[in-house]
């Protein structure tokens, strides 16, 4: 069966840094479009950004343009999201989500038909 299995979260600082990965396993890796999403305490699961499937092309929300950096080993099936200049609000749960690129960019969760079981990221301000 299909598994994405999320690694790198952890608690750091305002400022620092954090690489998530994401293993994937059970699906045509480098046929999908791969994402990341998050969700903080009471808050809904927000989009973060999207890789095609080829690594030639990425889409991020506003909030994490020009510090948070996704990239993909085809492979390795790994997916990663660097994230620099971490701050308090970037707390939350970080999910990785697979789903067939279409051509264009998906940022709603319905558009993913797999997702992994999220790590947490903590940033301490």
């Amino acid at each position: 069966q299909v598994q994405l299995v999320e690694s790198g979260g952890g608690l750091v600082q305002a400022g620092d840094s954090l690489r998530l990965s994401c293993a994937a396993s059970g699906l045509t890796f480098f046929t999908q479009a791969m994402a990341w999403f998050r969700q903080a305490p009471g808050e809904e699961r927000e989009f973060v950004g999207v890789i095609s499937w080829s690594g030639g092309s990425t889409y991020y929300t506003d909030s994490v343009k020009g510090r948070f950096t996704i990239s993909r080993d085809n492979a390795k099936s790994t997916v990663y999201l660097e994230m620099n200049s971490l701050k308090p609000e970037d707390t939350a749960v970080y999910y990785c989500a697979a789903g067939r690129d279409t051509g264009s960019w998906d940022t709603s969760s319905d558009d993913y038909d797999y997702w992994g079981q999220g790590t947490q990221v903590t940033v301490s301000s």
